[in-house]
């Protein structure tokens, strides 16, 4: 079976940035221009095929998933921003261009940070959705967005930055504590990595009406699905270059970061891919839908080069 063309999405999906983005020739033109610069730069927009996927496999027309695709990847290219900025990765490069503080400044990159994720909640209010289904997407991108998803997933991570792998779940710690064990690291990727991914397909599955046992096995999917890709970005810091994955390769290791490589070893990191993708394999085959699009999601998270 051919894979669909996920092309016509992708351009869906930033024609709808495109105009859910402030005018840049309108004041304050600085913080617009830098929000345009951090979120019309190339992205691979992995968030808002999942909801067209997802939303289109349940029936959904793509006009009523518009809203939603692009409010989760405003919230993604906000923490892109203030992931680069120095008091964080510090990092200088962003999908091959100037980060946003390198590009203005640090000040002005906190402001573009800030002023994505609240559009990125004000952009949901206006989704074509019945109210009720409407404040659940808002509900849904809250959770993930926050300290039970990518914020509180950030801040473990920092934790656990350059102190040896050690664990950062507990509390009480000794030096002959083991390194980091495999369920801590995959519970603080399903928070920093996952739970934005997971949203995508739950606001997807949210505007398609999904039934409970739908729904079910999405998160099975979605879940797996946000490991893999994790999984894929840590494998890339250490084999990909920074011409290729348009961001500075090998700081995961510089900076001394809990990753899977570090943890597993690349084979058994490669291993941990191929579990999670039979996992989503089998989430899908179970689902009672049209599901070849998120079938071609799963290959390119688990095959991706960059």
């Amino acid at each position: 079976m051919a894979a669909p063309d996920l092309a016509p999405w992708r351009a869906r999906a930033e024609a709808a940035l495109e105009h859910a983005l402030p005018d840049p020739a309108t004041a304050p033109q600085r913080l617009h221009a830098a929000m345009r610069h951090g979120v019309l730069n190339g992205g691979k927009r992995m968030r808002p095929l999942l909801v067209y996927a997802t939303g289109t496999a349940l029936g959904a027309c793509e006009a009523d998933l518009d809203a939603a695709a692009a409010a989760v990847e405003l919230v993604h290219c906000y923490s892109l921003i203030h992931d680069d900025l120095p008091a964080m990765d510090d990092d200088d490069l962003r999908r091959g261009q100037p980060t946003v503080h390198v590009a203005f400044d640090e000040a002005t990159a906190i402001l573009a940070g800030d002023a994505l994720q609240t559009l990125a909640f004000e952009l949901l209010t206006t989704a074509p959705q019945p109210a009720e289904r409407r404040v659940a997407m808002l509900a849904e991108l809250a959770r993930a967005s926050g300290v039970a998803g990518m914020c509180g997933g950030q801040a473990l991570d920092i934790d656990a930055t350059g102190k040896g792998g050690q664990s950062v779940f507990s509390q009480v710690k000794s030096h002959s504590d083991p390194l980091f064990p495999l369920a801590d690291l995959e519970r603080l990727h399903a928070l920093k990595t996952g739970a934005l991914l997971r949203c995508a397909v739950r606001l997807g599955a949210l505007a398609g009406n999904a039934t409970p046992a739908q729904a079910a096995l999405l998160d099975r999917y979605a879940d797996a699905l946000g490991l893999a890709f994790q999984i894929r970005d840590d494998l890339l810091d250490i084999e990909g270059d920074a011409a290729t994955l348009g961001k500075t390769a090998g700081k995961d290791a510089a900076q001394a970061k809990a990753t899977f490589p570090a943890l597993l070893g690349a084979d058994a990191s490669r291993a941990r891919l191929g579990e999670l993708s039979a996992v989503m394999q089998q989430a899908l085959a179970e689902l009672d839908a049209d599901t070849g699009a998120l079938h071609a999601l799963a290959r390119q998270v688990v095959e991706r080069s960059h």
